[in-house]
Formats: C-alpha cells, structure tokens, sequence
C-alpha cells in the first residue's frame, strides 16, 4: 500500500544515521522459549539476562493464536495499546511497530511490551538503503549492532525486512528493486542476525494481498531457510469489498510454493467500507483458512479512500462486533478486560 498510509515518522529519523546500540554482556542462559506459554523464560527473570548463549524461541504455530495491534505513539508509548485493549476487551499478545533503517532497536519498548506479555513486532524498513548495498555487507556494522541487541533482549521477537516488496510504493520495492537483489538482502540480514546469536528472531516475510499491478509473489521469496512465517497486508476500501475475495487467492497462491504458516501481518476496514459488517468475515478467514491470527491497524487517517478511519475506538457498532467474534477467538491465555474495567485484568500467559 502506499507509504502515505503509515511510517513516514521512520522515513524521516532515518536520516540521524545508525545509532550505537549495546553489545551483548559476556554471559547468558541457554534455555528454549514456547510460545503460547515461556514460563521458562519468564522464571528465569531479567536479573539473568547476561549470558553466554543467547535464548532459542520456538513460537506456536497453532492457528488463530495472534491478536495483533499497531497503534499510533508506539514506540514511544505503550499507552495506546492499552486503550486498544481495554476497547476491544482483551491483551493483544503481538505489537507492531516500524523502524527507520538506522535505528535502534527498541529494547524498552521490547520490555513494555513482555510486561503486558505480548511480542514486540518489528518491520525494518530500509530507507535510503539500496538493497544491493545491504547485500554487499556495506551496513553490516549496523545490521550487527541490532542484532546483538536483539539477542541481549532474549525474550520472542518477530522481526521483518522490507515487507510488501511486491508492490510499487517502497523504494525497495517492486519496478524499484530488482528481486534478486531483494532476495540477496533478505538472505544477508537474516545470516547476519543469526551469526550475530539473534536465535530468539521469527523471521516474517511480508507480502502485500496479490492485486492488479503487483508483482509475482514468488518473485520476491527467499526460500524457507531464511523464512519462519509468512505476513499478508491486506485492507478493505470499498463496500464492495471482502476478507474472503480480498485474502484467500494471495493465501492460496502463497501455499503453492511457499509452506510456511501465515499470520495476517496489518489488516483494517475503513468505515467508507463499512467496518461492523465486515469484521466477522475477517475471523471467518483466519478460522477457516487456519492462520495464525492478524494484527490490527488501529490507526485514523483522513486523506480520501485509501487513508481512512481504520481505528476501533469512536465506533461502537466495530467495537461491538469485534468483542463478540473475540468470544469465539482462541484465548492462547490472553487476559480479557470488562467494559467498566481501566486496565488489565490479571496476567496474561504468553
């Protein structure tokens, strides 16, 4: 989709440069994280976080485990996720955000996020950063820095790299970047992080929803070595429009060749498209097509059909509809939050 939709605030900090990011202590604790539930992780505790073998994640892959949510403040504030949550009446246990290339990762964000027992998600995205120079080692020094903090995070984190190639609105992007090139950064920045002992890293591959103008999906794909999950961007404009036409021939067309489990990675309905209504088709799709679960772009946007009011809150009816196919939704352990309620209710099992 566009750039204008989102993340212009990355496109413009891109410009500081790298930041100098902390390098791993000198020891750490070997142990294996499982998502919907690392209480092995989460017994260890932070005040065991110098190690000297970074931590091995496995996420579930069990279908409709991931409530997502992008929201706008983050990462600077945590915030705003929870008054996603206190609306929709449950913790998402992913987060989204988007970071400029040469920024940092977002350790204290990283930490807000565990605190609430979700999964920080981030999508990197390579401003004025060719993907040809990436792949020769030309930012490697950053690259590594990142993931060095990455690993001394130690907790889940799933990450991505210059997502919705196959579409024409990023600079690294489709009729911008050549695949080959694309594929060649992808397979550096993924080998470099785990070189680096980033093994806590889910890779998601992102592709836009297939349509008119995009390029081939399997153009743009890496090969499973250096892919964990697959994401889909996917939006609903126009009343005409719904999840099932929207989402299932980019869901089929990426098991012919790609066989890795799919997560709705940012997805929304405007209120031009009719947002209550067609809410429950999105979680027809998940259950019925067994994905992972989405994330929710909860963001308002006012500059015509392709930049609206994507946001729950201020909508009762959304709101009313979304709570009612979350009863239905699998919990994974999420905690759920009354109506009259300010905050969370009770701990949230990851």
């Amino acid at each position: 989709m566009p750039i204008t939709r989102h993340r212009l605030g990355s496109f413009a900090v891109t410009a500081i440069g790298v930041a100098v990011v902390a390098v791993i202590g000198a020891t750490t604790i070997a142990l294996t994280a499982r998502h919907p539930n690392p209480t092995t992780a989460n017994r260890t505790g932070d005040g065991a976080a110098s190690a000297a073998e970074p931590l091995h994640v496995t996420l579930s892959t069990r279908p409709g485990s991931y409530l997502g949510v992008y929201e706008r403040g983050v990462p600077r504030s945590y915030a705003p996720v929870e008054r996603f949550a206190l609306a929709v009446g449950r913790q998402p246990n992913l987060v989204l955000y988007y970071s400029g290339w040469g920024d940092p990762f977002q350790v204290g964000f990283a930490r807000q996020a565990r605190a609430h027992h979700a999964i920080p998600f981030v999508q990197m995205e390579p401003w004025h950063a060719s993907m040809a120079a990436i792949a020769s080692g030309r930012f490697d020094a950053y690259l590594a820095s990142y993931a060095h903090a990455v690993a001394a995070y130690r907790y889940p984190v799933l990450l991505g790299f210059a997502h919705e190639m196959n579409g024409n609105w990023y600079p690294w992007g489709w009729t911008h970047a050549d695949p080959a090139n694309w594929i060649a950064a992808w397979r550096h920045v993924v080998t470099t992080f785990r070189r680096a002992g980033a093994r806590n890293v889910t890779w998601i591959w992102t592709a836009n929803q297939d349509g008119p103008g995009n390029a081939p999906l399997r153009a743009y794909w890496p090969g499973p070595k250096y892919v964990d999950w697959i994401g889909i961007t996917g939006y609903l404009y126009f009343p005409q429009q719904t999840f099932a036409g929207s989402y299932v021939p980019t869901i089929e067309a990426l098991r012919r060749f790609a066989h890795r489990p799919i997560l709705i990675s940012e997805v929304a309905v405007g209120q031009r498209a009719g947002q209550a209504g067609k809410i429950p088709g999105l979680f027809s799709v998940i259950r019925t097509h067994r994905l992972l679960g989405f994330v929710w772009f909860d963001k308002s946007q006012d500059a015509g059909p392709y930049h609206q009011d994507w946001r729950l809150e201020g909508h009762p009816a959304a709101i009313s509809v979304f709570r009612r196919a979350l009863r239905h939704y699998p919990d994974s352990g999420q905690s759920r939050i009354g109506p009259a309620r300010s905050g969370p209710a009770g701990p949230l099992r990851l």
